[in-house]
């Protein structure tokens, strides 16, 4: 019985659980918007989104789980320019961001050369890489018109 519930659980449910945090009704639901967010929210959006589902849950709820899931290395929080920071899983494994800087869109890419250039690099500096981030900022290109 118990692993059916496990089944229904969202992703970060799951972590959280595995990571001993009580699980209350409006952690649930912050968890649930935030497993099934496929941009990279930040607070405000998170209790947008939720609010829609509990209409008590208070941003100050919101903030203080994510700060949370964040200490318990769930959540990665990211400065991508603005004033708000964005989250996203910590699990989500080698990829970089490119912003664009007109719409505050995050682009999600990997890129395999990228990696064995910055090894290089390091290597040529006398380092070993151990963690590397990449966030392009940049403006869709408009063609000149001559």
């Amino acid at each position: 019985m118990a692993h059916e519930k496990t089944d229904i659980l969202s992703h970060i449910e799951r972590l959280c659980i595995e990571k001993g945090l009580k699980m209350t009704g409006q952690r649930r639901i912050i968890a649930r918007v935030l497993s099934q967010s496929h941009d990279h929210p930040d607070v405000e959006e998170l209790y947008q989104r939720a609010s829609k589902l509990d209409g008590n849950i208070s941003v100050a709820t919101v903030y203080r789980t994510v700060r949370l899931l964040e200490e318990k290395g769930i959540l990665e929080k990211h400065d991508f320019g603005g004033a708000r920071a964005r989250y996203e899983l910590t699990e989500q494994g080698t990829h970089y961001h490119l912003i664009d800087i007109d719409t505050g869109k995050v682009i999600e890419f990997e890129d395999s050369e990228h990696v064995k250039l910055i090894q290089v690099m390091a290597k040529k500096l006398g380092f070993d890489l151990v963690q590397h981030r990449l966030e392009l900022f940049a403006r869709r290109h408009q063609p000149t018109r001559e």
